[in-house]
């Protein structure tokens, strides 16, 4: 690879990643994480949330968390689909498998009653 070829990968694969793009992503998972506490220290303790519903919505948001730093502090989002593909896939398969586990092991802990 010449030194050009070079140059330009790098340009291009760090492109994206500016100081104020990093400063926009802190300030999104800082967000995130300010709506967790709140859920969690003030909306449940006080009844305005129930816990059961509180839950989901916490998976939601860590959701969103782990996106946004697998996205753009592991670059993912600046990889070839390919790559990006061979990481997703095999961890939709294991979301998958975990809830069907947990269905199942909700079927076992019923048939104990």
């Amino acid at each position: 690879m010449s030194s050009e070829t070079t140059e330009i990968h790098h340009a291009e694969h760090g492109e994206g990643m500016t100081r104020k793009k990093i400063v926009q992503i802190f300030l999104v998972l800082l967000g995130i994480t300010v709506v967790e506490f709140i859920i969690a220290l003030w909306l449940v303790p006080s009844n305005i949330i129930p816990l059961h519903y509180a839950n989901p919505i916490y998976i939601v948001l860590t959701l969103f968390k782990a996106f946004y730093i697998v996205a753009y502090f592991m670059h993912l989002k600046f990889e070839k689909i390919g790559l990006a593909l061979a990481i997703i896939v095999p961890i939709l398969f294991i979301i998958g498998l975990i809830l069907v586990l947990t269905n199942e092991s909700h079927y076992w802990i019923d048939l104990r009653k």
